[in-house]
């Protein structure tokens, strides 16, 4: 029976841990060190950790760390090398003379991606236990010559220092050096499959009439780990953002068709968040929403109606409790106090008047 074995995702002991796995037939499902206790049992029990695998699997990667009930990507072999090799032919990696730094997180697809495309094309890695710009410097300087970041993570090294910097995560800024490169990708697609506007090979984009953008190739999901399949009779995969494709034929991300925000590269889900806040005893109503933010994209924001307009909650106070169960990442970095939310007559919150 093919098992799948939860396995905290970091550093190299998380890269000697997958290939123990992989080399038994074992799929994984990598595991965010971040996460508060609470959160990570939460995730064990939402991918069936005790349910097997079928052959060939290898991969269980979660949608988010943040949300109640994420999603689990199955993740086959087959897909997982499809990604490695289209991946390094865009880039032209030589694994006689290039090497991978995986700096950023590994549970995440985009940090994991680097792990495997460097097994799978037997392309020499480094991998820190987390970002550090100096380390990063230091790792570039001592011979790596591609990793993948998001753009804090960017603003904060010398990019000069590598022949290819992969971007993913939140909007790239306006100005970007000449070596960095732009993806398009999620945990469903296992990792970016769109560079620089373009298509890996193998990989097809079609805009539906609604404007959202659809992705179909080798390196897609299997399904998710409740056996569903979200992609259609023709191998379609509708990815919930809303693009287009410009006079050069390029894609362009117009954003997410749904209210998630993206903070230096994590996906946070208000629903997630305002469930802690609103569970604060000094808080009455609360929404959460995302700003824009010159270092990390989007902001996470609070907006809180309290239950003591003398008293409102701090911004510490929010900060901590959110961190307490879902992760730093997702802590509000701003606090709006407010008489009322405006809702609907459905009482649906209207965040685009917040």
């Amino acid at each position: 029976m093919r098992r799948l074995l939860a396995v905290e995702a970091q550093g190299v002991a998380f890269v000697e841990s997958l290939r123990r796995a992989w080399d038994a037939g074992d799929a994984v499902l990598p595991v965010d060190p971040r996460l508060p206790r609470a959160a990570a049992e939460r995730l064990l029990a939402s991918m069936r950790i005790d349910d097997p695998v079928d052959d060939g699997d290898a991969l269980v990667v979660a949608t988010s760390g943040t949300t109640g009930d994420p999603k689990g990507v199955v993740l086959t072999h087959d897909a997982v090398a499809a990604s490695a090799f289209a991946t390094s032919e865009r880039l032209y990696v030589d694994p006689d003379s290039d090497t991978w730094l995986a700096c950023i997180p590994l549970a995440h697809v985009g940090g994991l991606g680097v792990v495997t495309r460097a097994l799978y094309t037997s392309t020499p890695l480094v991998v820190h236990d987390g970002f550090d710009a100096g380390a990063v410097e230091t790792a570039a300087r001592d011979g790596a010559t591609l990793v993948s970041l998001v753009a804090t993570a960017l603003r904060r090294i010398d990019a000069a220092l590598f022949r290819t910097i992969v971007l993913g995560g939140a909007a790239p800024p306006p100005s970007l050096p000449t070596n960095v490169v732009t993806t398009y990708g999620m945990t469903e697609t296992g990792s970016g499959v769109v560079y620089d506007g373009v298509p890996l090979d193998g990989v097809d984009v079609r805009i539906d009439d609604d404007g959202t953008i659809l992705l179909r190739g080798p390196m897609l999901l299997r399904c998710y780990r409740d056996g569903t399949d979200p992609k259609d009779g023709d191998g379609w995969f509708p990815t919930g953002d809303a693009g287009a494709i410009d006079e050069d034929g390029l894609l362009v991300v117009h954003g997410r068709a749904d209210a998630v925000i993206i903070t230096g590269g994590e996906n946070v889900w208000p629903d997630a968040v305002e469930r802690v806040v609103r569970a604060m005893p000094g808080v009455l109503d609360v929404a959460v929403v995302g700003r824009p933010d010159p270092e990390w994209g989007e902001r996470v924001v609070a907006v809180v109606v309290p239950r003591d307009t003398t008293r409102p909650p701090s911004l510490d106070d929010v900060r901590a409790a959110v961190k307490r169960e879902l992760g730093a990442w997702a802590a509000p970095r701003q606090l709006a106090i407010v008489d009322e939310l405006p809702r609907t007559s459905l009482g649906k919150v209207r965040r685009n008047e917040l």
